[in-house]
């Protein structure tokens, strides 16, 4: 009877005792359906003795759109909304702990389904910027400069190497436009290429073997915009813009 009075009393006293330690979790039925949920909860409840209810309404925590990035189905990335409390916190650590992230990685969906993954890194798309230069001018400065290794179209076809790629070429790279506005950087370009207010003079050392390229940023601004207004080479396939030689 004591030992009932006591229990009762401590109960009483400290209620968060007397709870269950368990919180609500609400999660759309697309993501649900994966099957997904049944592989995580189970184990976060089995290492934290925490044990999560599914809500279709009101919940403590959520998967949604917005909230901290926990894991990837796809293409896409789920967030977790926490209200805040002790047991959705530990929820939330988990997911973004190595265990957690280890336990994502381990479901295997049936054949076909989705895949699921612990790295939440947005890699943001990259785009094209708009092109301003003048083309005509473009198409000039291209023969009188890069004429002489490349195929700029039909005016020098005869007159380039046969070993580098023509502009048409390089124009299916998927990188064409970044590989055009920084032809000086890349290799063997920094040689014999100067860019005025912009690379440093050769060293005395080491002048250019060949006569030199020597460009302004209005110039490959204006090669730019020319040679996106070629039409690229028909190849029949996709190419790797790895393979061959940058402008």
């Amino acid at each position: 009877m004591r030992k009932t009075l006591f229990l009762m009393l401590v109960l009483l006293t400290n209620p968060a005792l007397g709870q269950e330690k368990q919180f609500k979790l609400q999660a759309p039925p697309t993501l649900v359906e994966t099957g997904f949920l049944q592989h995580l909860l189970p184990r976060f409840s089995l290492k934290t003795g925490i044990r999560i209810q599914l809500s279709e309404g009101d919940a403590d925590a959520s998967f949604a759109e917005t909230g901290v990035p926990v894991f990837r189905q796809d293409e896409t990335v789920w967030h977790l909304e926490n209200a805040g409390g002790d047991f959705t916190d530990a929820f939330e650590d988990w997911l973004l702990s190595d265990v957690g992230k280890r336990t994502i990685e381990s479901f295997a969906s049936s054949a076909g389904g989705p895949t699921f993954s612990a790295d939440v890194e947005v890699v943001a798309e990259a785009k094209d910027t708009p092109l301003t230069g003048d083309a005509a001018l473009g198409e000039k400065i291209s023969l009188v400069q890069c004429g002489r290794c490349h195929v700029v179209n039909e005016t020098n076809r005869m007159n380039a190497i046969g070993s580098t790629p023509s502009f048409s070429l390089m124009r299916t790279f998927a990188d064409w436009q970044e590989r055009f506005e920084t032809f000086f950087l890349l290799k063997p370009h920094p040689a014999f290429t100067q860019v005025e207010d912009v690379t440093e003079p050769f060293a005395e050392h080491l002048p250019s073997p060949i006569a030199p390229v020597m460009v302004s940023l209005e110039e490959i601004e204006a090669i730019t915009a020319y040679v996106g207004s070629i039409a690229p080479a028909d190849l029949g396939a996709p190419i790797q813009s790895g393979v061959l030689q940058s402008p």
